[in-house]
């Protein structure tokens, strides 16, 4: 039925096929789009439009109070995997960042054995839950120099959450 030269002969119109439809393509974009990018010219005209900039975007204010008082220990346990990569929950045990075992109303880089970065310090006295929200959503913003290498925690709820967890497992 089918011999070697036969399928040679097929496999190889059907390669030449394939080749003359991508070099017609080829062509077809240089001939249509002149051979460049997109935008990669001047727009021949412009349309001027008046924007209605009165619109400003309105930032709600949430108050971390209200929040804290209808967080969830059990979800921030959820949360807690976050931190648990450099942290422990353990009293003395220190992995790249100190123990979180009774952080909230602990002095600030009070953890014995511990290295800190000083940063924390000029910012800071006390852990109460508003400094440890704060710190929690953008670290490096709110103490500039800090060595934690965490990007934050947006959400207001998964911190309060997260504290309210802390808060928990030190009696």
């Amino acid at each position: 039925m089918f011999d070697t030269m036969t399928m040679t002969k097929v496999v190889g119109g059907l390669c030449g096929t394939l080749l003359i439809y991508l070099l017609g393509g080829w062509a077809a974009e240089i001939i249509y789009h002149g051979g460049g990018g997109h935008g990669d010219g001047q727009q021949a005209y412009v349309i001027e439009v008046e924007s209605e900039d009165t619109a400003e975007e309105v930032v709600e204010v949430v108050d971390f109070a209200v929040v804290m008082a209808s967080a969830s220990a059990a979800d921030g346990e959820g949360v807690w995997r976050n931190c648990r990569s450099c942290h422990a929950l353990e009293p003395g045990v220190n992995g790249v960042g100190p123990s979180l075992h009774g952080v909230v109303g602990r002095n600030v880089a009070s953890v014995d054995g511990f290295n800190y970065s000083g940063a924390l310090v000029e910012v800071a006295d006390v852990w109460t839950p508003d400094n440890l929200n704060g710190f929690l959503e953008d670290p490096k913003g709110w103490a500039p120099g800090t060595a934690m290498g965490y990007n934050g925690l947006r959400s207001v709820e998964d911190r309060a959450n997260l504290i309210a967890y802390l808060d928990s497992i030190d009696d």
